[in-house]
């Protein structure tokens, strides 16, 4: 029999981070879908932005991303015009990856979509305690035991 003092699973922190997490997940995906895009293009998109011009396994490594995934996203978008390798002026061996114009304005739209997705998750809660959910997640999510 069960220990009526333990939490069920559905009341425990790490089970409702997750539900929260993939539902969060998905209205980001269905709004980027809107663009044509997937959740790890803006990601990379976005690396890109920050980092650029970025070396494409800096891109790899700050977004936590396997190398070949990488490369194959940064090929698609390559070939969608929103980011251009040209080699490295620090290291001729290495492509240093940069958006493109296109690319600039395509992850603008991306990020309105993905706030306003974010906007639909945190509905429930009011901006204050919107503001402190999202100020405890962040130390939640910091904590490197």
């Amino acid at each position: 029999m069960a220990d009526a003092s333990a939490p069920a699973i559905r009341s425990l922190p790490s089970w409702l981070l997750g539900r929260a997490a993939a539902r969060g997940r998905a209205l980001v995906a269905e709004a980027l879908a809107v663009e044509g895009m997937r959740t790890w293009h803006h990601l990379v998109l976005s690396a890109v932005r920050d980092l650029g011009p970025v070396a494409q396994a800096d891109v790899g490594r700050g977004v936590g991303l396997d190398p070949k995934d990488v490369v194959g996203i940064l090929n698609e978008l390559q070939s969608a015009g929103f980011v251009v390798r040209e080699p490295d002026p620090r290291d001729r061996r290495k492509n240093a990856v940069s958006l493109t114009g296109k690319g600039d304005l395509l992850l603008r739209r991306c990020e309105r979509l993905a706030r306003e997705a974010n906007d639909v998750l945190l509905a429930p809660l009011s901006t204050t305690e919107r503001e402190q959910f999202v100020r405890l997640l962040g130390r939640v999510a910091a904590d490197d035991r």
